[in-house]
């Protein structure tokens, strides 16, 4: 099933990563404002969820941000400062996806004369939907070497953007992403990515048990944590899998492919195995809900708003050749409903069992937008049964805890950076109260309501306005 998440992706591997020779689509214009914005901020009056351990609410306190940094939490206000009216409302840290696939640049080249040479992807365009919704960071957990030039633009201030942290995807067989079918070309693999400058690295499902084994261990030894797929291989034998420093599945589904009951008991065993292995989970709830509407039918994906965010050539794609509903049937369309019902079965089991969750989202399938989607899987982690400060955790410290960042997000403490976001209500009522965004911190630059709004908007204009350069079915049915 995940093997078609990878579409636009194989595309830049058969065709080649490019410059754009063409004009790249206007990109936003609030990027360039950064340099311009005051340096110091002070959030009066504002009631603090810290996210620490312990971490009590403070009500009405005023948070000073000076030069991207949270300075105190209860800081006193000189005249220099630029006020924002915290009263009534309630601030969270920024939020994490722990898995996105943001796409890049690739060329068609002469195998489609009528089209422009070059799909380019603009980066801004990319990031917005994500900082619209509150999300500071993401893991771009399939990254090639144009995601670290996405990464640079946002470092260099030319995007507005969320923090990246960039894995290395490694295959087997005849698989998607970067091959490794021995033992020591795993190993060379690994060493290979932390040169290159990736962070993670993904394992996938074609790897047999040997190169997996090995990868594993050759990341441990060199800093990397590992995040990703449990290998077919190991059908039947899920115990062989959890081997030491196995960091993180990055799917419920994982497990759900490895069910035969489809029980709570089988969920309860899974669990175990994770938890005495110390290997954490992302269940992407979000990922397998809309996978089962689509293989049902395509009118909820036509319906949905945040479509219009999405770059022309993916909607396109996402609506005429979506390989979920594409030769569907009822027996396809119940099982995806298996699956759903089951992994908030896992949910609760890994709960129980005390094994860590962060959320994330596999923002990149088709009808799973950055941000937005993020949004969608808090309220299903919520809906599988954990409360909204654990719902909260996943997205926040404990995502940076596993990351290794925690030093310098995850939580609002003076000296970390002010990635933060003001709600007008409060999540730990209801985690859906995430969504009432009335202001984003990222990189220490504010963005007000009423500019996220903007930014949405144009990007939607933009989209629509291209939307007839772009058409999946022309462009693919060129390629012989």
């Amino acid at each position: 099933m995940k093997t078609s998440f990878f579409s636009i992706f194989v595309l830049v591997a058969i065709f080649g990563v490019v410059k754009p020779r063409l004009p790249v689509r206007s990109p936003t214009a609030y990027s360039s404002q950064q340099a311009s914005q005051p340096a110091y901020f002070v959030i009066k009056n504002v009631n603090v969820i810290p996210m620490t351990s312990p971490g009590a609410v403070i009500i009405q306190a005023s948070v000073v941000i000076r030069n991207g940094y949270i300075e105190s939490l209860n800081g006193a206000v000189t005249p220099e400062a630029v006020l924002i009216d915290g009263n009534g409302k309630w601030l969270i840290p920024g939020l994490i996806d722990m898995h996105v696939h943001t796409p890049t640049d690739f060329s068609l080249g002469p195998l489609v004369p009528t089209q422009p040479p070059d799909v380019t992807f603009n980066t801004q365009d990319i990031m917005t939907p994500f900082i619209a919704n509150g999300v500071t960071t993401i893991v771009n957990l399939n990254a090639n070497m144009d995601s670290f030039s996405q990464r640079k633009e946002i470092q260099k201030g030319q995007v507005t953007g969320p923090r990246i942290a960039l894995a290395a995807l490694i295959n087997g067989g005849q698989g998607a992403g970067r091959r490794a079918n021995t033992a020591q070309a795993g190993r060379q693999a690994v060493r290979d990515a932390k040169a290159e400058g990736y962070e993670l690295i993904k394992l996938y499902s074609q790897l047999n048990i040997e190169t997996y084994v090995a990868i594993i261990d050759e990341a441990n030894k060199l800093g990397l944590k590992t995040v990703g797929h449990i290998p077919d291989a190991f059908g039947g034998k899920l115990r062989q899998a959890f081997v030491p420093h196995f960091g993180m599945v990055a799917h419920a589904e994982e497990f759900s492919k490895q069910a035969n009951e489809f029980s709570d008991q089988e969920a309860r065993r899974f669990a175990r195995l994770a938890k005495e292995n110390g290997t954490w989970l992302s269940p992407t709830l979000t990922a397998m809900v809309r996978i089962a509407e689509q293989a049902r039918s395509l009118d909820n994906l036509k319906r949905l708003p945040e479509l219009a965010y999405i770059h022309p050539l993916l909607q396109s794609k996402w609506l005429t050749a979506n390989n979920y509903n594409q030769n569907t049937s009822p027996e396809r369309v119940a099982y995806f409903d298996k699956l759903v019902r089951f992994h908030g079965q896992l949910v609760r089991a890994f709960k129980q069992a005390g094994v860590p969750m962060v959320a994330g989202t596999d923002t990149g399938v088709s009808g799973v937008v950055g941000g937005f989607s993020l949004q969608d899987e808090l309220a299903l982690l919520q809906q599988a049964g954990l409360t909204p400060e654990e719902v909260l955790l996943s997205a926040t410290r404990l995502p940076a805890t596993w990351l290794g960042i925690n030093a310098q997000v995850g939580t609002i403490e003076a000296g970390k950076w002010a990635d933060l976001v003001l709600l007008e209500a409060n999540p730990l009522d209801d985690i859906k109260n995430t969504r009432t965004i009335t202001g984003v911190f990222v990189n220490g630059h504010w963005l007000a309501k009423a500019q996220l709004r903007a930014m949405l908007a144009e990007l939607a204009n933009r989209n629509r306005a291209s939307t007839d350069q772009f058409d999946w079915r022309k462009i693919m049915g060129n390629i012989k």
